[in-house]
Formats: C-alpha cells, sequence, structure tokens
C-alpha cells in the first residue's frame, strides 16, 4: 500500500487561488482525499517547486564538468527549493539529470552560439554570421525548446560592449529557430544589440542591463521577457576592476549599468514587460542562490507577489510546466511562514517534496 501524502496549512496554488489542503496519490497531486493508503501530514505554507530560469548545470568557470560536479550543482539548486531549471547554455551533456528522480527537471537551451573569440573561452560554439541559422537548428534540436546566442560581448576594436550579429543574420536565425519549434534568448548587457535583435523576433534577453527607456514600449509590445540575473549584476564592479586597464571605457560602461541596474528592474515591471528569476549559477556564481534573486527583484520594486510568480506561478507558465495542478506531479516546497510577507522566507524551506517524494531540506 503506498504512502499518501496529506498537505495541509496555505496551499498557495496561484497569486490569488489559496488552499487549505492537497493529496499527493503515487507522486501526484490531487485535491480530492483518496480512499485507501498509509498518511503522512505535512503542514505549512506551500508554493510550487521554485525555478531558475538561468542556471548552467554542468558548467564552471572554464568550461564542461564531469558528472559527480553536475550532480553537485543540481542537488545545491534543488536543496534551495528550485525543482524547474532552465539551462541557459552549456557544453555538458546532462540528459542523464533526465532519469534521476531525486533531481530537478531541467529545461535545456543547448550550447551557446557565440562570435568568434567574443565570449568565454570553452563555454559556445564560435561562429561567423553565415554560420548561425545551421547551428540555430542544430541546438533547437539538441534543446528542450530554446536556443541561447551571445548578443553582446567586448569588441576589441572598440573597447567597449558591442553587437556580435549583424541584423540580417538575426532574422534568418529567429525564423529558423521558430521553425523548428524552439524559442530564443541572448546574453545581452549592453543597448547596442537589443534593438536589432527584439525586432528580428526573440522572445528573451538574459541580464537586460542595457535597457533603455525608448526600448522599454518595444519590449512590452512584442512580449519579450527578461531574466535580469540580480545576483550576477552584483559583480559588474568587479569586471569593470579587472578590465580597466586595457579596456577604460567597457569598464566605465559597465559601473553605470550596475549603478541603474534596480530602476532597469523597476522601469521594465511597470511596462508590463515579463521578469523572470535567474541567478546565473555555473559560471562564476555558484547553485543554489534563488532567495537572494527574489529578493532582489523586491528590492529592485517588483511587488512581493509578482517576485514570487517570477519564480513559480508565472515561470512554469512561462516555460510550459505545470505547478500546483490536479494530476501533476507533485513537486512543491513547504515553508514555515509566509513568503508573500517576507520574500526571506524562501531561503529556509522547511520541505521540499520531489516527484511526490518528501526530501531532506
Amino acid at each position: 500500500m503506498s504512502t499518501v501524502l496529506h498537505v495541509t496549512g496555505r496551499v498557495l496554488v496561484g497569486p490569488e487561488d489559496v488552499r487549505d489542503e492537497l493529496w499527493v496519490v503515487d507522486g501526484r497531486i490531487s485535491f480530492t482525499a483518496p480512499v485507501s493508503g498509509e498518511v503522512r501530514s505535512v503542514r505549512g505554507w506551500v508554493l510550487p517547486g521554485l525555478t531558475d530560469a538561468h542556471a548552467h548545470v554542468g558548467l564552471d568557470g572554464h568550461g564542461a564538468v564531469d558528472q559527480a560536479t553536475s550532480e553537485k550543482q543540481a542537488l545545491a539548486d534543488r536543496d534551495a527549493g528550485v525543482l524547474l531549471l532552465r539551462d541557459a547554455g552549456s557544453p555538458a551533456d546532462t540528459r542523464w539529470v533526465d532519469d534521476r528522480e531525486d533531481l530537478p527537471k531541467i529545461v535545456r537551451a543547448g550550447r551557446h552560439i557565440a562570435r568568434t573569440r567574443r565570449y568565454i573561452r570553452n563555454y559556445a560554439h564560435e561562429i561567423e554570421p553565415d554560420q548561425l541559422v545551421a547551428y540555430v537548428r542544430q541546438e533547437a534540436r539538441r534543446g528542450d525548446g530554446w536556443v541561447k546566442l551571445v548578443g553582446d560581448w567586448i569588441d576589441r576594436d572598440l573597447g567597449d560592449l558591442g553587437a556580435c550579429w549583424p541584423r540580417e543574420a538575426l532574422e534568418a536565425a529567429m525564423a529558423a529557430a521558430h521553425e523548428e519549434g524552439a524559442r530564443v534568448t541572448a546574453h545581452v548587457f549592453g543597448e547596442d544589440s537589443l534593438r536589432d535583435l527584439v525586432e528580428a523576433g526573440i522572445d528573451c534577453i538574459e541580464h537586460a542591463t542595457g535597457l533603455t527607456e525608448d526600448l522599454v514600449p518595444l519590449f512590452a509590445e512584442r512580449g519579450v521577457a527578461i531574466v535580469p540575473t540580480l545576483v550576477n549584476i552584483a559583480g559588474f564592479p568587479e569586471h569593470a576592476k579587472a578590465g580597466e586597464a586595457k579596456f577604460p571605457a567597457y569598464a566605465q560602461h559597465m559601473r553605470a549599468l550596475h549603478a541603474r541596474r534596480y530602476d532597469t528592474v523597476a522601469a521594465a515591471y511597470d511596462a508590463g514587460i515579463p521578469i523572470y528569476t535567474g541567478t546565473d549559477a555555473g559560471g562564476s556564481l555558484p547553485h543554489g542562490l534563488i532567495a537572494q534573486e527574489v529578493a532582489e527583484l523586491v528590492r529592485a520594486g517588483l511587488p512581493p507577489i509578482a517576485a514570487l510568480s517570477a519564480t513559480t506561478w508565472g515561470a512554469r507558465a512561462w516555460l510550459g510546466r505545470p505547478g500546483l495542478e490536479e494530476g501533476a506531479r507533485a513537486d512543491f516546497v513547504v515553508y514555515e511562514e509566509d513568503p508573500r510577507a517576507d520574500v526571506r522566507v524562501l531561503a529556509a524551506p522547511a520541505q521540499i517534496v520531489l516527484n511526490g517524494r518528501p526530501l531532506s531540506a
């Protein structure tokens, strides 16, 4: 006879849908009491498993890592309550994770696609514009409905951030990705590449620190989402210092982008631009920082309920994955206090349930 979980307290099914209980039967959610089974009780404030929509399982600061290291990364996210990851580019093959009932579910974007010598070594396919369509199709077929471009990086001739791709190449690439059934996102720190990317048909921008007042309406009109990765942007002053001797204009630019980061996110939210949480874990940052990222969104001006949606209900819907729905796999996190009152509660999960199995938090 299987064990049934009876979860009581406040079950946050949606921003405005709060219930008193749910059941977990055979690993799946039910809102109807079962007729049999040994019952185990869980009580608290319940959220769908958190989402980190910009992470890199299988990657560190030097490139691909081995399976044991990848496992540690995924476990760090899981233990922070992240049960759904969008892997925003990795050279490692992490398909083995799909066979593990104890690890988060991953939505993959394939490997980064960058211009030659215009990104971090060992991370990306480094190609030229005439190859972009072919590589976009290739990564669309390897991923889980996403492709990741590097939209800008340091241009050594400019001594500053510069756009990586001509407009015509982007238009052809977006069309190819969409024909393959994939959405496209791009790493972008600066301003210059954003209009071409959006008007070419991109679906999402990572970081988006270069979002300016004149571009906000365009993003909103096209429904282009942003994943601000504010815990990553906190490192911009260090990047500026490291590059200042060789690229002083770049250093000044990075400091300016950092200084206005909260205003940028607030303006996007006020305009109705979709915003989702991402930590950029797996490069220079450790995994498991999602609570800090949600708190950063609140610091930037998002109401707590909006910041919670950016990592729960809204993020899951955006990625096409269920939340606390009848018949869905039971992936949720239980807290001792109301996260709507203080999002810092997310840093201390009392219980994590993954695929219907309670885990030690």
